[in-house]
């Protein structure tokens, strides 16, 4: 069940790499929009996300059920918000802000709400 988890893990951290890396491609002056790494990426956090709480949920440890609902909120936003917009032209500079500073600030409540750095 811990190797599982691993991987999950790992997996999820990638999903936010493309996210936030198909967002970070888009810096700058320029027409954005959402390309297939910010589509696969929030696809594949939001997944790997409800299957690492049904992994953990499984395991006897103890679950931060608020912290899952604060990230299980922002990555649905998130999720939405993607998949809303992929077929479009172009998105606008204030909803590209947005989507990452959700994306960063949903990967600092994952490091930083932890009982590890207690």
């Amino acid at each position: 069940m811990e190797l599982l988890r691993h991987i999950l893990l790992i997996v999820h951290i990638l999903g936010f790499a493309a996210l936030i890396g198909g967002l970070l491609v888009q810096a700058g002056p320029g027409v954005k929009s959402v390309n297939g790494a910010m589509r696969d990426g929030v696809g594949t956090a939001f997944l790997t996300g409800i299957a690492l709480v049904g992994v953990l949920e499984a395991g006897d440890g103890d679950v931060d059920h608020a912290k899952i609902a604060v990230k299980g909120l922002i990555g649905l936003v998130l999720l939405v918000l993607v998949m809303a917009n992929t077929r479009k032209e172009r998105i606008p500079n204030g909803l590209w802000a947005g989507l990452l500073v959700l994306s960063v600030v949903n990967v600092c409540v994952a490091v930083l709400w932890s009982s590890l750095h207690v």
